[in-house]
């Protein structure tokens, strides 16, 4: 192994070494400065006389004096299914002072695209708990769901109570030892000291750390760490799935930290910059990752994603959001003034989307009511949106019977329905009976979305109708 002491410049997290033979595109480095501490990278970009090297752990300290060692393999993840219960930092070392990792196998991080042909379409459904994801907007297993929010507004609390509340209807009936089991892997970039401890504080409160396996780059390490945990808990997640028959929900906080790394190292590369000063290769790289979700035919298991981003300046059409929308298969929206309402989680269900959602719910699934249920409620609610704007011009006196009830039906849904807190964990059926209850205000002619069978065996008179006319 050629050892290298011909540092030529160091920038920002990159460092440039002369060499004189071809070295390969992403092979693993290792750094050893004049102290004797041992830093580890991977080459980004290979010339005939000298390569760029992103170091992981940073290049403070690093000067001409430190010898470069090329190990001539790429990074891999050493993955085994003892990896369940466990923490490790962002460069996939463990930090929790648990047993040494005995790997089964080691595997390469980049991952292998699964091939078109032998993918199995996502249609079966995934339960979190949170009505306003169960009831309107359904998480398939398989599917790539992000979740769009902004600074300040409680994502992370929806993320940990999905972490903790997430199973699979057949793992809840127990029909048989031998059905696949749910894991969570949880993949923090970016994330502060406090956040990091408030994640780890529920985890092992909750119990959901059994079941999980964390991976946390927190703020203040390096960027180009932060371009490599994803592609390490992906790794361990198509592990889990594909080979140990798993279903795996992947959670990735904050997608924006991540893109942010890409811009800072493109900017030490200095590449020409695209769209706000990112890379024009963020899509790709992007793609990359969410694309790594997804069910293969004959296996049991299955690989479902959950990236959670922050929208600068609550702005959607910013390239993270804009182009996390067009590989992805629709998208939850968290909303700043439901939050300033108090409601838990802030969800806005009209402007949210699951795309694979049709094909995920109704009998046999969830239950044969809910794609109707679910078309209502949205109908009913856009309404009472669209009347709150009207009432604010005209006043509630002016409105007929039947819009007043639209406006209390919107008031209600927001408070009952999509208000749960963080620690509520409701069934799908839970939530479809509470779909019922709010859609019993109004009458059943309103109810033009509904099969009349379906409205017959769950309709319920509006009790407190019932009683104004018992008074009368």
């Amino acid at each position: 192994m050629k050892e290298y002491q011909t540092i030529t410049e160091i920038s920002g997290p990159l460092v440039f070494v002369e060499t004189d033979e071809p070295v390969g595109y992403d092979d693993i480095v290792e750094i050893e400065l004049s102290d004797g501490e041992t830093r580890r990278g991977q080459v980004l970009e290979s010339a005939s006389d000298y390569v760029a090297i992103q170091v992981f752990e940073g290049t403070e300290g690093i000067d001409r004096d430190a010898s470069v060692r090329f190990l001539g393999e790429t990074m891999k993840m050493p993955v085994t299914e003892d990896l369940l219960g466990r923490v490790m930092d962002g460069t996939g070392q463990p930090i929790d002072g648990g047993p040494e990792i005995v790997p089964d196998e080691r595997r390469d991080i980049v991952g292998e695209a699964i091939n078109p042909y032998s993918r199995e379409y996502p249609e079966e459904f995934i339960q979190t708990g949170v009505s306003a994801i169960d009831g309107m907007n359904t998480l398939v297993r398989g599917q790539k769901l992000p979740i769009f929010s902004a600074s300040g507004l409680p994502h992370n609390d929806l993320a940990l109570q999905i972490a903790r509340q997430a199973t699979v209807p057949e793992e809840e009936e127990g029909d048989d030892d031998e059905g696949s089991e749910f894991a969570v892997i949880f993949g923090a970039m970016g994330i502060t000291a406090e956040e990091a401890n408030e994640f780890m504080d529920d985890f092992e409160r909750t119990g959901a750390l059994e079941r999980s396996v964390v991976f946390m780059n927190l703020a203040d390490d390096p960027a180009v760490e932060r371009t490599i945990t994803p592609r390490l808990a992906l790794t361990t997640a198509e592990y889990l799935a594909f080979e140990k028959d798993y279903h795996v929900l992947v959670i990735l906080t904050d997608m924006t930290n991540y893109c942010e790394a890409l811009r800072e190292i493109g900017a030490a590369r200095e590449e020409v910059p695209g769209r706000r000063g990112y890379p024009g290769y963020m899509y790709t790289d992007l793609a990359q990752l969410y694309e790594r979700a997804g069910r293969i035919e004959g296996r049991e298991g299955s690989v479902t994603q959950l990236p959670i981003l922050t929208m600068p300046g609550d702005d959607d059409t910013h390239p993270i959001p804009d182009l996390t929308g067009y590989i992805t298969e629709g998208q939850i929206y968290i909303d700043r003034d439901l939050n300033s309402q108090g409601i838990q989680p802030p969800i806005n269900v009209l402007p949210s989307l699951s795309r694979l959602m049709d094909d995920g719910i109704g009998e046999g699934l969830t239950r044969a009511d809910h794609a109707d249920v679910k078309d209502q409620i949205f109908a009913a609610y856009a309404e009472g949106e669209d009347l709150r704007d009207l009432v604010n011009i005209v006043g509630r006196e002016a409105l007929s019977e039947l819009d007043n009830k639209y406006l209390d039906f919107a008031d209600r849904f927001e408070e009952e329905f999509v208000d749960q807190g963080t620690d509520t964990a409701r069934s799908i059926d839970e939530t479809l009976e509470l779909g019922w209850d709010l859609l019993s205000m109004l009458p059943k002619d309103a109810l033009n979305r509904i099969d009349e069978d379906l409205i017959e065996e769950h309709y319920r008179e509006d009790e407190t109708a019932e009683t104004v006319e018992a008074e009368a």
